[in-house]
């Protein structure tokens, strides 16, 4: 058929999680207390980043950032799930479609080169502490924070303009709860092999890249650690090593089974399980994994607590 005789719909169907009603009604009060819970969490980090003496190092500077990208990322994706679960209607335009998509890219992109620095940043200070603020200076902090954003912004536009180049003529059921690339373009009516390939080889860029340097990162600090004579040192290090390293094996692993197993965007109903873990799940637990034992949190928000009362009772 030739691309004269296709007509392009103008809006998709997501079909969500469930069509089963009570179920929706259930997981719309579940999903709203995630998002909830979600914003306050990651609104705590960045308060007490921007107003805790003791917090101000490289290291909160990279969770600010990542606590701020996880707020943007669940008011992109949960708003709109909610409505549909509330009104059962799960109609979106082509147009917000591509935004969302666009937005979805942008930061799952950023926060995979975020979680890289982040690394990079854990290494220079426990490898190298004598020249840490030297080498994690203010300008490198913003210089790597611009860069993060930057790679977000330029592969997700790549994608995006590639995505919605093809032709979408029908069926325009996409079986999932938000915009998600390969979802979307398993649905378009000609030849998407050259965007696949780009799919896959700036999934391959910005997982395997930055993955590849946390790997090489935490091996030399694991190194570094094993070194150490004093076991509080040790210890404090683990633990801070710890927090990052789960919120990397969460993220990554969801995400690249998503984008990059075999069969991409099989519209199948594991793709939205696996989705749910980095749309949903992920933003809640990152400032519970790094504020449950992190005791410089704990007691920058006692301060913060207790300025707090006394001003109240003055």
């Amino acid at each position: 058929m030739g691309a004269e005789n296709y007509t392009s719909i103008t809006e998709f169907i997501l079909m969500g999680l469930t069509s089963h009603r009570k179920t929706q009604i259930l997981l719309f009060v579940l999903i709203l207390i995630i998002y909830l819970l979600s914003m306050m969490g990651n609104l705590v980090i960045i308060i007490l980043a921007r107003t805790a003496s003791c917090l101000q190092t490289p290291m909160y500077f990279f969770l600010k950032h990542l606590a701020g990208l996880e707020i943007c990322y669940v008011t992109t994706t949960l708003p709109q799930m909610l409505f549909n679960l509330l009104t059962g209607n799960g109609n979106i335009s082509l147009t917000c479609c591509a935004i969302q998509m666009h937005m979805i890219l942008t930061l799952g992109g950023t926060e995979c080169v975020l979680l890289g620095a982040m690394a990079y940043d854990r290494y220079l200070a426990i490898c190298h502490p004598l020249l840490y603020t030297l080498l994690m200076s203010r300008w490198r902090q913003l210089q790597l924070a611009s860069l993060s954003w930057s790679v977000g912004i330029l592969l997700a536009t790549i994608n995006v303009s590639c995505t919605f180049s093809h032709i979408f003529c029908g069926p325009s059921h996409v079986n999932h709860f938000v915009c998600e690339l390969p979802v979307v373009l398993k649905l378009a009516c000609d030849d998407t092999h050259i965007t696949e390939f780009v799919v896959f080889m700036t999934a391959a860029l910005i997982l395997l890249g930055p993955l590849s340097v946390i790997l090489t990162t935490y091996g030399l600090i694991l190194s570094t650690i094993l070194k150490m004579q004093s076991t509080a040192s040790r210890h404090k290090a683990f633990s801070t090593c710890a927090s990052h390293l789960t919120v990397v094996t969460v993220f990554y692993g969801t995400v690249i089974t998503m984008y990059m197993r075999p069969g991409l965007g099989t519209a199948s109903d594991f793709d939205k399980q696996i989705a749910v873990f980095y749309i949903v799940v992920t933003p809640l637990l990152n400032p519970i994994i790094y504020t449950l034992r992190n005791k410089d949190v704990h007691g920058a928000a006692a301060k913060v607590l207790r300025r707090h009362v006394l001003e109240r009772k003055r």
